[in-house]
């Protein structure tokens, strides 16, 4: 079992996910280059944050197009874990594998700071270590994390139970009903723009993301 963490042209994430996964929770997981166009081997994805190519254009605009994002679709379609945080939030809603879109920040300035999330939903395949209602504090450090779609989208996703966060206390960005995160109707693909990565050890005075990358790889808990 093998996570694939992507890397495109201005990813700076990918390496504190690779971490994570390697040496705090000992699974496989292996760097997976934007020219790529297989992900055969591979069990689960992650689309790790930063800026790739550079944000210019538009968040993930350009990164959707990149060679390895039809294995992405295709892995997605076939029912397996993929994991978008932040910058690859943005690419998988650019990629239409989520519904909306995300604005810039309301105050039109990044953010970057520890944030109490609620967990919405706790029945899904990345938050079923959490108990219901339960608040996390996830690092967030974004320019475009204003979470925005029309009102019967939003309807949509609140009966299907597809809104997995929220911001909580706070709206650091102006996100429609403080959403932080989604999930598609199966619920094999997530979407957040906390870092869950960066909050998986006690020297970093934060564990609270810890439980959402164990529950989203648990096929994958293969001890290298």
């Amino acid at each position: 079992m093998k996570i694939a963490v992507l890397v495109f042209p201005g990813s700076n994430c990918d390496q504190d996910m690779y971490f994570a996964l390697r040496n705090v929770l000992h699974y496989e997981a292996e760097y997976v280059f934007h020219t790529e166009t297989s992900l055969d081997g591979f069990d689960a994805v992650c689309v790790p944050g930063g800026f790739s190519y550079g944000d210019y254009l538009r968040c993930g605009a350009i990164a959707r197009f990149s060679p390895i994002m039809p294995a992405v679709i295709q892995f997605a379609e076939s029912g397996k874990t993929v994991l978008g945080v932040c910058n690859g939030f943005q690419i998988l809603l650019e990629a239409g594998l989520l519904e909306g879109a995300l604005l810039r920040n309301e105050q039109l300035q990044f953010v970057c700071k520890n944030t109490p999330v609620i967990v919405e939903n706790n029945q899904t395949r990345f938050t079923q270590l959490y108990a219901a209602a339960e608040v996390l504090h996830l690092p967030i450090a974004h320019g475009e994390g204003n979470y925005f779609c029309d009102d019967a989208t939003y309807r949509r996703l609140q009966q299907r139970r597809q809104i997995v966060l929220r911001y909580h206390n706070e709206n650091p960005n102006g996100s429609l009903h403080c959403i932080a995160g989604i999930c598609n109707e199966r619920g094999n693909v997530l979407g957040m723009m906390p870092h869950p990565e960066r909050a998986v050890e006690s020297l970093l005075n934060n564990t609270d993301g810890l439980r959402l990358l164990q529950a989203a790889f648990l096929e994958a808990a293969v001890p290298v």
